[in-house]
């Protein structure tokens, strides 16, 4: 039935609950947590390096020394066997040959080392950090701005859908209106007061308010559809609002001028692109800090230990320990970084430009939405005014075509004004509560950035 669309269940979908499923579901918003845990990591890595630099390493290298250490010689007899005596030393049967085994030298090294960037620490270390913690700072605000759009959007979805759903509502109205007219028409035609085309054309009229229907139906689907995506539902959740268009929607409160001063302090774009300029104008300090001399220290403690003719080390280690300290500079490399220093400058008064132009917009943004819910509830207002009248214009006519005092062409302008005027105030119905979400929206209200 189509009284059933207007019908709401108290645990039904509502307006809030819309947009905090679509925030919590939203693949956008996934998206801006990535980014944050990013930024966050940039962060813990940015921290760390302020630890000094601890490297470890040890090695081992076996060397296959060719010259040996003789271990003699010995004889070797060329004659077969038997007794070796003087014959056989004469006869030169008897050789001799050197001694020697091969050995391999075991060589192990160990070695720590701790390096400390002195001139990095007043010149790059603190800046990169803050660079990073104000892009983190972006990305909390930008991802609080993507979670309060994702949940403005569906809150439209929702009030859409409503606006869809009564429209069938009225569909149905007309369509039952013109197969009234149209019965009225045949009995007229039947006793002669009215002619064929007057039932031809209230046929026409029949088919086309069928045709009205069955679009509405369409936009209905297609919102609920909408609305369904937003939140992510199930395919088996039946979807029942929980609110309708009927009750009058809460008055905003408050001037323009502290409307559009509450706007500038609360919007998150604005503090986005401040954060992210802040983070530039930091990474232009340590890029330009780059370019000058750079001091480091260093310790150093290796221990050495070497195996002749065996793979494993002797209880014997040598070791050594050393300091160092280090200052370097290029200037080649002074000029290069002054340059990359000031494009970060640039690319950040870019941002706080942007910023201040964004400002002038979301004050023209407020006005707009501001004037846009008072001229939504001046038009329900309007509206119902209007259906009253169109309403006691077709019970006139109704009468005087009964009485065959009115024409079928009266009737059907009387069935059209009230069709409309059902139309003018279901629209500016939703219109009020759409413009409340977009004011709201605007006013940064919907705003929740997370620590």
């Amino acid at each position: 039935m189509p009284e059933d669309l207007l019908r709401t269940s108290p645990g039904g979908l509502r307006s809030e609950e819309v947009g905090r499923r679509a925030a919590a579901t939203s693949f956008s918003v996934k998206q801006y947590e990535e980014t944050l845990r990013a930024a966050a990591a940039r962060v813990d890595a940015s921290w760390q390096a302020f630890l000094p630099k601890l490297r470890l390493s040890a090695s081992l290298d076996l060397v296959d020394i060719t010259n040996s250490p003789s271990l003699g010689t010995v004889v070797v007899d060329g004659a077969g066997p038997g007794v070796v005596g003087a014959a056989q030393l004469t006869s030169g049967q008897l050789t001799t040959a050197p001694l020697a085994i091969p050995s391999p030298l075991g060589a192990y090294l160990l070695q720590a080392s701790v390096t400390v960037q002195i001139s990095d620490y007043f010149l790059r270390f603190a800046q990169n950090h803050a660079a990073a913690s104000d892009s983190r700072e972006a990305s909390r605000y930008d991802l609080a701005n993507e979670k309060a759009s994702s949940s403005a959007n569906a809150r439209v979805a929702f009030y859409t859908w409503l606006r869809a759903r009564g429209a069938v509502v009225v569909s149905v109205q007309a369509l039952n209106d013109q197969k009234t007219h149209l019965a009225l028409a045949r009995d007229m035609a039947a006793v002669g007061l009215s002619s064929r085309v007057d039932v031809l054309r209230a046929q026409t009229d029949v088919a086309s308010a069928e045709l009205s229907l069955e679009q509405a139906k369409n936009l209905a689907a297609l919102s609920e559809k909408q609305v369904r995506v937003a939140i992510h539902a199930r395919t088996d959740e039946l979807l029942v609002p929980g609110e309708g268009l009927e009750t009058s929607p809460p008055p905003v409160l408050g001037t323009l001028a502290d409307l559009e001063g509450e706007a500038l302090a609360r919007r998150a774009e604005v503090k986005s692109l401040t954060a992210s300029a802040a983070s530039l104008r930091e990474q232009a300090k340590a890029t330009r800090n780059a370019g000058y001399p750079s001091l480091s220290a260093a310790a150093n403690a290796i221990g050495v230990n070497a195996n002749l003719g065996g793979l494993g080390p002797t209880p014997t280690w040598i070791g050594v320990w050393y300091v160092s300290a280090q200052l370097s500079w290029s200037p080649n490399d002074t000029g290069i970084q002054a340059s990359a220093g000031a494009d970060a400058a640039h690319r950040a008064a870019a941002l706080e430009a942007q910023a201040t132009q964004l400002r002038d917009n979301i004050e023209v943004e407020v006005t707009q939405d501001y004037q846009n819910v008072r001229q939504a509830d001046v038009s329900i207002r309007t509206a119902q005014r209007e259906l009253m009248s169109a309403e006691e214009g077709y019970r006139v006519a109704r009468e005087l075509y009964d009485n065959s005092r009115a024409t079928s062409s009266q009737l059907t302008d009387a069935e059209t004004d009230l069709t409309r005027a059902r139309l003018d105030l279901l629209n500016a119905r939703a219109n009020a509560r759409v413009a409340r979400v977009q004011l709201e929206h605007a006013l940064g209200r919907d705003l929740v950035v997370t620590e």
